[in-house]
């Protein structure tokens, strides 16, 4: 396979697999002027072959929409990837050995960055303490991000760069003194780091098949340089699209910033991994109901001004109580200026993991879309999962129902939060198909579907993210086995590799099996990543 394509060339793709609405048999796909213009059988495209500028021989392998990743830290996921990853560290000490190694590796940085430490995995519980950090990097600066990116360890000298009287215990931070650090470590980080680690987040999204990623950006997570740098970076170099959030309750400033929506982390609650999501009833581990940031009316003030606005309205939503308070203020709000104008503006919630049937109803009723990811619960889930520890094993075994959300008729958007869940279409797919709680496990096809078009629906483009004549040409070519057709069953799974079904197949991601890998990634018709070798 060359790179040559352009997004004004005409490219034949032929001699494969179309994942195709428009024909379960598609073969061949002709893309012209950055759109797909045809998509069809093998016997077909011979009458292309002769008028196109490329052609691509596909051997067998399978063509699919492009990804759409609905949440995402741009420059957090780049800084992960170049720095300090602690995810698998399975001891403390093995973690305190790890930052060591990085600090002498790293004698010029200014800051020292790494994530995702859990020491909710760790046989003692603890997380490292700010004197054995402190040590570990010689009195250097250090921000090391828990997993869940809720909290963090720091060492006494980043404590120093921060503005304030911060804290100075050795338990991780938390809420208002977790974002003064962070933006101390963010802010000695220079223009060129960033913007390296914002392509290195890119490129790894383009080799996976992802061609949109959400933003989800805001006053206390990055800063308004580093989205309008991104989106700047985006629109000039070849790669994903990226589609930018600002989460602050500023309807002007998320237009300002060129956003779309002043949603994304707009923080109602926090997390579970760090006791902040805001529940009803206390945590089972902790004498607290968490963290409540914007109540009800907050919530309605906010989905009024952004309606009124023509923007999107969105909330970092995780705990039952923070649900309920997003439920009721966008109700208000419905109440105040009309459901129907409610519902038209496709509103986001994000996470909405601790639902209840009246929350999903209530959901599908506001038209709210459910921007989630299933990878929190392939990571937390089941029994002796971090939600049982936190939660209790009968609240536990209700959280992140796909199931019910999607029989509510409620709209499904999948991502990563990466670096929260590293960035893994496929892994996601496969984790909401294979649910640690079989009732709410959805099909493979309405998986894939809610990672692929589900995302643009979320951006309101319901043109876009599936194969057919007419759209942008957002596509990946994959090397996978037998395609199949399978069907959610609370006791097994079904498979079809029958055609007669009519519907078009996708790959067997039964697990154990190895996933796709992406050979090529194309977005408006222009190729921005070709697997080495192909």
């Amino acid at each position: 396979m060359s790179e040559s394509t352009t997004p004004s060339s005409t490219v034949l793709l032929r001699r494969g697999e179309v994942h195709s609405p428009a024909d379960p048999f598609a073969t061949a796909m002709v893309v012209e002027r950055g759109q797909v213009a045809w998509v069809g059988s093998e016997g077909a495209a011979d009458a292309f072959a002769d008028g196109v500028d490329e052609v691509i021989d596909l051997d067998g392998a399978l063509v699919t929409p492009a990804f759409t990743d609905a949440h995402v830290h741009t420059t957090a996921t780049g800084l992960a990837l170049t720095g300090l990853d602690l995810s698998g560290a399975p001891t403390r000490e093995a973690a305190l050995a790890l930052v060591r190694d990085f600090a002498a590796a790293r004698p010029d940085d200014r800051v020292l960055l790494g994530h995702g430490w859990d020491a909710a995995r760790w046989p003692d519980g603890q997380p490292p303490a700010r004197a054995e950090l402190d040590a570990a990097t010689g009195g250097r600066p250090l921000y090391l991000s828990r997993i869940d990116v809720h909290s963090a360890v720091v060492t006494t000298a980043l404590l120093d760069l921060a503005p304030g009287d911060l804290a100075r215990g050795d338990g991780p931070l938390t809420g208002d003194a977790h974002h003064a650090v962070r933006a101390a470590a963010l802010g000695a980080v220079t223009p060129a780091q960033r913007a390296g680690a914002q392509r290195a987040a890119l490129a790894h999204a383009a080799s996976l098949g992802i061609g949109t990623v959400h933003e989800c950006a805001g006053p206390d997570i990055s800063s308004e340089d580093d989205l309008t740098g991104l989106l700047r970076l985006s629109a000039k170099e070849p790669g994903p699209r990226v589609i930018g959030y600002w989460a602050e309750q500023d309807v002007d400033k998320a237009r300002e910033l060129g956003a779309v929506g002043a949603a994304g982390d707009l923080f109602v609650d926090g997390s579970l991994g760090s006791h902040t999501a805001c529940l009803h009833q206390p945590y089972a581990d902790a004498g607290h109901t968490g963290t409540a940031h914007l109540d009800a009316a907050a919530v309605a003030a906010h989905v009024v001004a952004c309606t009124e606005a023509g923007l999107q309205a969105g909330f970092h939503a995780i705990g039952d109580a923070a649900v309920s308070a997003v439920v009721e203020g966008v109700r208000a709000a419905a109440d105040k200026i009309g459901l129907a104008r409610v519902r038209a503006a496709r509103h986001r919630i994000e996470h909405a993991e601790m639902l209840t049937p009246e929350t999903v109803a209530a959901f599908a009723e506001l038209g709210l879309t459910a921007s989630v990811q299933p990878a929190f619960d392939a990571l937390w889930g089941g029994e002796d999962g971090m939600y049982a520890r936190r939660l209790g094993a009968e609240r536990a075994r209700t959280l992140n129902p796909f199931a019910a959300l999607l029989r509510a008729g409620v709209p499904l958007a999948f991502g990563s939060d990466s670096p929260v869940t590293p960035l893994d279409p496929w892994g996601t797919v496969r984790a909401a198909a294979f649910h640690r709680t079989p009732e709410h496990r959805v099909s493979v096809r309405a998986a894939f579907t809610a990672h692929t078009r589900g995302g643009w629906r979320a951006i309101g483009r319901d043109d876009a993210g599936v194969l057919v004549p007419g759209v942008p040409a957002d596509y990946a070519v994959w090397r996978t086995g037998e395609l199949v057709v399978q069907a959610p069953d609370d006791r097994v799974a079904r498979w079809s590799t029958d055609p007669r079904s009519g519907t078009p197949g996708l790959p067997d991601l039964t697990p154990g099996r190895d996933l796709p890998v992406c050979l090529r990634t194309v977005v408006g018709g222009r190729t921005v990543f070709v697997r080495p070798g192909e």
